[in-house]
């Protein structure tokens, strides 16, 4: 776990990003970015992890509130999707109310916190769909998704780098207005012949099993989502298969 491996050194930069900040809310963004650049300067490993770790509390705290009030349902969530010892406990807390609390608006913390997951990439990163992934987590948590946390959603979308069917793909994992639409989920449609579909299954399970997850920096305080993520992926191809099979 992320807060094994680097125990002591996420305790560091905690402290000095909410030393920086003190109480003021309107210097987080900046002070939080610059801290991840230049505490794990030299560590890009844990500085995937940490800025994986940030973006998720911080654009919690915001899709959160987008809806105008941060429901017990939602902190919740937010606690399945980022699982933290009870000693980082206070930390955790107080960055993710800075951030909620922040000046800077959503986008702005999305375009910064993409910067930062793609630093050890050099272009866009598959980790930035675990993120968008898990941000959809929370803002089902309360039942539904709010007009105002989906356009929130589409708007991190596309600065995260998803184009519209790359965004509908997530969407479908987690929306089901008129129930689980099997071929959205796996991103290919009806009218593909059914190897075709089993090749883009098999690719997007090689994608996100945890291996890869891990690989990519994503700390296993993040596997419940991605579990699911998995099932949801598992399930459709199953629907599609028993429905080819029928027909």
């Amino acid at each position: 776990m992320l807060f094994d491996q680097a125990r002591g050194q996420l305790t560091t930069f905690l402290e000095k990003v909410l030393s920086a900040v003190g109480e003021t809310a309107g210097s987080v963004l900046t002070r939080v970015v610059e801290a991840v650049r230049t505490v794990f300067e030299g560590d890009p490993e844990t500085r995937k992890k940490v800025a994986f770790s940030v973006a998720m509390i911080a654009l919690s705290a915001k899709i959160a509130k987008a809806d105008g009030v941060v429901s017990r349902a939602e902190v919740d969530a937010f606690r399945q999707v980022f699982e933290f010892p009870e000693s980082e406990a206070a930390h955790v807390a107080r960055l993710y109310n800075l951030a909620k609390q922040d000046v800077a608006g959503i986008e702005a913390y999305a375009t910064q916190m993409a910067k930062l997951c793609r630093t050890c990439t050099g272009g866009p990163c598959q980790m930035l769909e675990d993120v968008l992934d898990g941000l959809f987590h929370i803002a089902k948590a309360d039942g539904l998704i709010h007009e105002g946390e989906m356009h929130y959603l589409e708007r991190i979308g596309e600065i995260f780098g998803f184009d519209e069917a790359g965004f509908e793909r997530v969407r479908a994992r987690h929306v089901h207005t008129d129930g689980v639409n099997p071929y959205a989920v796996l991103g290919v449609s009806p009218s593909d012949d059914f190897p075709e579909i089993r090749r883009k299954y098999r690719s997007l399970v090689s994608e996100h099993h945890p291996d890869r997850l891990i690989a990519r920096g994503v700390p296993s305080e993040f596997h419940a989502v991605a579990h699911e993520r998995m099932a949801a992926l598992n399930a459709a191809y199953e629907a599609i298969e028993k429905e080819r099979r029928a027909a």
